[in-house]
C-alpha cells in the first residue's frame, strides 16, 4: 500500500502509488513507527520544494530520519514544481539554492521590496494557499488570459494548468493533451497563490513535468 505523501495542487496529501519530480515538506507530520499521517498538515509556515537527489543522502521515507532518532521531516512528493507552487511551497535554500535564490529576486520584484527576508515570503504564502487556511479566489473563464504560465485553476475536483495559451489536465503521474483554455468552464478557481502568481509573472520558471 503506497504511503499518504503525495501532494496535488490543491495543497492536499495523498496515498498514490506514482512519485514525481520533486520532494519537500512541511515539517514533521508522521508516526514514524507506522508511518502514517498525524492530524496535523504543517509545524512550520516554511513549505518547500527539494531536490529528490541531494550529495548521495538517504533517507527511510516517513521513517526515522533525524540525528536524535526522532521523525525528522516528513517527506512529501509532487508531479512537478508547478505543482508544488500551486499547493504554496516554494524553493528549498538548501538543495535548491540557484532556483530559490532567484524565486526569491521575482519576489522582491514583484512585491516592490529591496531586499525581502524569507521569512516574510513564508508568512504571506501562509495566508493564501488553499491547504493552510487561505480562501481560493474565484475566477471566470475570461480571466485566463491574464495568468502567467505555471499558474494552475480547477473546475471542481479537476485541476488545470496553463502553458502556451493552453490547459492542460493534471493528474499524479503527468499531464494530459493540451486544450484551448476556452474548453474550460466558464466559472473556475484560482489555485496558485496570488504571490506566486506575482513571481511567475516577474519571469520565474518553474520545472514542468515531462508530459507537458
Amino acid at each position: 500500500m503506497p504511503l499518504q505523501n503525495r501532494v496535488d495542487p490543491f495543497g492536499e496529501i495523498r496515498a498514490v502509488e506514482a512519485r514525481g519530480l520533486f520532494t519537500g515538506n512541511r515539517g514533521v507530520l508522521h508516526d514514524p513507527d507506522t508511518k502514517t499521517l498525524l492530524k496535523r498538515r504543517w509545524t512550520t509556515k516554511a513549505w518547500i520544494v527539494c531536490e529528490c537527489a541531494f550529495k548521495g543522502r538517504r533517507r527511510s521515507v516517513m521513517g526515522r530520519n533525524a540525528p536524535s532518532g526522532g521523525a525528522g521531516w516528513t517527506e512529501l512528493f509532487f508531479l512537478d514544481e508547478v505543482t508544488a507552487l500551486a499547493a504554496g511551497h516554494r524553493p528549498c535554500f538548501y538543495c535548491r539554492r540557484a532556483a530559490a535564490t532567484d524565486f526569491m529576486a521575482r519576489f522582491a520584484a514583484a512585491a516592490g521590496l529591496a531586499s525581502p527576508k524569507v521569512a516574510v515570503l513564508d508568512a504571506r504564502l501562509h495566508g493564501e494557499r488553499c491547504a493552510s487556511g487561505g480562501r481560493p479566489r474565484a475566477i471566470g473563464r475570461d480571466d485566463l488570459e491574464t495568468l502567467p504560465d505555471g499558474a494552475m485553476v480547477a473546475a471542481g475536483a479537476s485541476a488545470f494548468a496553463l502553458r502556451d495559451g493552453e490547459a492542460r489536465a493534471w493528474s499524479f503521474s503527468g499531464y494530459g493533451k493540451g486544450q484551448p483554455q476556452d474548453h474550460l468552464p466558464e466559472t473556475l478557481v484560482l489555485l496558485t497563490p496570488p504571490t506566486i502568481l506575482g513571481v511567475l509573472r516577474a519571469g520565474y520558471r518553474p520545472v514542468w513535468h515531462g508530459s507537458a
